[in-house]
């Protein structure tokens, strides 16, 4: 059985442009594919896309409708940047998986970024410097010292002084570091782009479609769907965040609440640049600008108890993120025009979980996604084509489900040697 939950609440400020449309038909027979995808928001998009372009028949559905779950509260800012610092990750997983899977992120967003291009996707795509802002979580003598750690796998970072900082960018912080090349867009516009070409390679979408029960057998999987017909494939691929079905391990990631303002267009008041911008704290804090000018901010994450806990405190949470957006930009107008809150899964590592289930040939999940959704959207887009295609991809086992025992036993063994 598929966990159930309200994945978010307010109005999220993608709901002031307009998305194009995405067709989808009612399951009224027994069907057979390739590979079903199972959720029809951004990560189910981006793999129906990549596996359409294999010539792979896909069908791909949703309990709700399209773009009805979490893709609508995503502040989209897309950055290879992952949430845990690159130092900090070395010590969890090791210095070496920690670089590879920070240049795996880069390569991901570059990937994306050509992607869109190459597919004709209007999706108010921009290619954006970053700031990490110096905070309570890093000081200005642990963020300069992330930089050096980034600049020594190849990754270009540079640490900025204070007084650097509020000469360029206007912002008055003890220190940031300076990255390139992250992209900010519209998520709605970009899902429904990557559906509808998806569409083009004759996938076929059904909504709404409860998938129920998995039976996996020799060479397919049985799908099960809530009062109506059956569905066989090859693969079945589960996007669908953290509404897990039950043989989905759970233990893997918690979930987190999170909130979000967007203000009124301000073009003219924007800080210079058109940085991302997100703060080394906790609680978290980012922002970035709109096309139109709007600001959005977004953070004060919180454990998520329940969705009337998360929606209660709605109005509080955006008063918040207001306050902070004006005192770091003292002349924009900070107020919310927009305000709403969702919920996502999250891991100790900041890494997503991305594979085969052990334990269960031919179905895949993608889980655990942080505040890198699009970026790891983008990454098991790239590991599940390769993998369901037969290939190797060097960098699966950096987000394989089971690369917690594998961690367990490398450190016994290491252990066994040392004494």
């Amino acid at each position: 059985m598929q966990r159930k939950l309200d994945l978010r609440t307010g109005i999220p400020v993608w709901n002031a442009y307009r998305a194009p449309r995405v067709s989808a038909q009612t399951l009224t027979r027994d069907v057979k594919c390739d590979v079903l995808v199972v959720g029809l928001g951004i990560s189910g998009a981006m793999i129906a896309e990549a596996l359409t372009a294999q010539g792979l028949s896909v069908i791909g559905v949703d309990r709700r409708g399209i773009m009805l779950g979490s893709t609508p509260a995503t502040t989209a800012l897309v950055q290879f940047e992952i949430d845990q610092p690159l130092s900090e990750l070395g010590r969890q997983i090791g210095q070496a998986d920690a670089a590879q899977a920070w240049r795996r992120s880069r390569l991901a967003v570059t990937n994306l970024r050509g992607r869109i291009s190459e597919l004709g996707i209007r999706c108010d795509m921009t290619t954006a410097p970053s700031l990490y802002l110096a905070g309570d979580a890093l000081d200005r003598t642990e963020l300069r010292e992330e930089a050096e750690a980034r600049a020594s796998i190849g990754i270009r970072a540079t640490y900025l002084t204070p007084t650097v900082l509020k000469e360029t960018f206007g912002i008055t912080r003890k220190g940031a570091i300076l990255s390139q090349d992250n992209l900010a867009l519209d998520p709605r516009k970009l899902t429904a782009g990557l559906l509808n070409k998806a569409l083009e390679g004759k996938a076929r979408f059904y909504t709404p479609v409860e998938v129920i029960a998995l039976a996996p057998e020799s060479d397919r999987v049985g799908v099960e769907t809530r009062g109506g017909p059956a569905i066989s494939a090859r693969h079945v691929v589960l996007a669908t965040g953290y509404e897990l079905l039950g043989m989905v391990p759970s233990h893997t990631h918690s979930i987190i609440s999170t909130y979000a303002i967007a203000t009124k267009p301000q073009k003219g008041k924007l800080w210079p640049g058109g940085a991302l911008i997100w703060e080394a704290s906790d609680p978290y804090l980012y922002m970035r600008a709109t096309a139109d000018g709007r600001v959005i901010c977004g953070g004060e994450d919180e454990d998520f108890a329940d969705e009337e806990s998360r929606d209660s405190l709605l109005a509080d949470k955006a008063r918040t993120l207001s306050g902070k957006l004006k005192t770091l930009f003292p002349q924009l107008d900070a107020r919310a025009e927009f305000a709403w809150a969702g919920s996502f899964g999250t891991t100790t590592t900041g890494l997503p979980y991305i594979g085969e289930l052990p334990g269960y040939p031919g179905i895949f999940a993608a889980q655990g996604y942080g505040g890198n959704g699009i970026t790891y959207s983008q990454i098991a887009s790239e590991l599940i084509a390769t993998a369901i295609a037969g290939g190797e991809d060097g960098d699966a086992r950096l987000f394989a489900f089971d690369r917690t025992s594998m961690m367990r036993r490398l450190t016994d063994m290491a252990g066994k040697l040392a004494g």
